[in-house]
């Protein structure tokens, strides 16, 4: 019990909600991308691009705003291609995205060194200030959380994606190409257009996952996406591609993460190695748990050519 006491406290709760942002972002992306009918499995390379695009921008300017612009700029370039790829000439998407993936960790590492001559790290950059909003600001541990630009971002984001989906026009063209492209199509709608759409959208939100894992450590680190794209696609299954389920479920791999930090720091008799594992343990037991009883829009990776 009181082991307990001491891994289920107050800040075990803001720190899972910080190590949620982005797989929260990045699976809001992915769901919307697949809506439409696209698998976007590059999101791994997208929140790499978008974290490093975001540090340049930042480091450059001396501007924290600038340096999000840049990371979700450096994000859409990257869905770009995976769109033209997968979109325009009908390739594999799994193959797609995966060159995606490889190509990101390439082009930031020579980035990397090319502008701050290092292999490992970039310079610091600025950070946010608060924002002291009334009452909020109060809130003991989650005040100092809620003041965050970038959280609150985040929690917007959450919102309008589901508004987006399921209360517009546009979510109600996007599920209708995901489902049935060529019956979208003969009603009238660009399943094309709205493919890129969907696909370019989902690449700034992963971007924004990216911008805030290099504003939270003030700097770029080569590989410092960590899987955390796969995880977001698992969040996705697991919340049955619909926005606030998906949210749900990556607060829940954000909550296994940061147990695994509280009981590294609680030095109890179990191997790291063993600690460190939990949350990609976790994720394949869901993802085993989930997937056969997860219904993808029917359309989801199938490439579509217009009669």
């Amino acid at each position: 019990m009181d082991s307990l006491t001491r891994i289920f406290t107050l800040s075990l709760l803001t720190q899972t909600v910080r190590i949620s942002v982005p797989y929260v972002l990045a699976a809001l992306g992915a769901t919307i991308s697949e809506l439409g009918g696209v698998v976007n499995i590059g999101l791994e390379g997208i929140i790499l691009t978008g974290a490093f695009c975001s540090v340049l921008g930042n480091y450059y300017s001396g501007n924290p705003w600038v340096g999000i612009a840049a990371g979700v700029a450096g994000g859409i370039a990257a869905a770009w291609i995976h769109a033209v790829v997968s979109i325009k000439f009908r390739a594999n998407q799994i193959i797609s995205g995966l060159a995606i993936n490889i190509l990101a960790v390439g082009a930031t590492k020579f980035f990397l060194k090319f502008f701050f001559h290092s292999s490992s790290n970039s310079g610091r950059i600025s950070a946010f200030s608060k924002w002291d909003i009334p009452l909020i600001s109060n809130i003991p541990l989650f005040g100092d959380l809620l003041s965050n630009p970038l959280i609150l971002l985040s929690i917007f984001l959450v919102a309008a994606a589901y508004i987006f989906v399921y209360k517009t026009t546009f979510g109600l063209r996007l599920r209708a190409v995901g489902e049935n492209p060529e019956c979208a199509d003969t009603l009238g709608i660009n399943v094309f257009l709205t493919r890129y759409a969907a696909v370019l959208i989902s690449g700034a939100l992963a971007a924004l996952g990216g911008v805030w894992l290099a504003y939270d450590q003030h700097q770029f680190t080569d590989g410092m996406s960590g899987g955390r794209g796969y995880i977001a696609l698992t969040a996705m299954i697991f919340g049955k591609w619909n926005p606030l389920l998906a949210t749900l479920a990556a607060l829940f791999f954000g909550f296994a993460e940061a147990s695994q930090i509280q009981l590294q720091t609680m030095g109890l008799n179990i191997p790291v190695q063993f600690i460190q594992m939990i949350p990609y343990l976790l994720t394949i037991i869901v993802l085993a748990g989930t997937f056969t009883s997860s219904a993808s829009p029917s359309a989801d990776g199938v490439p579509y050519e217009k009669e």
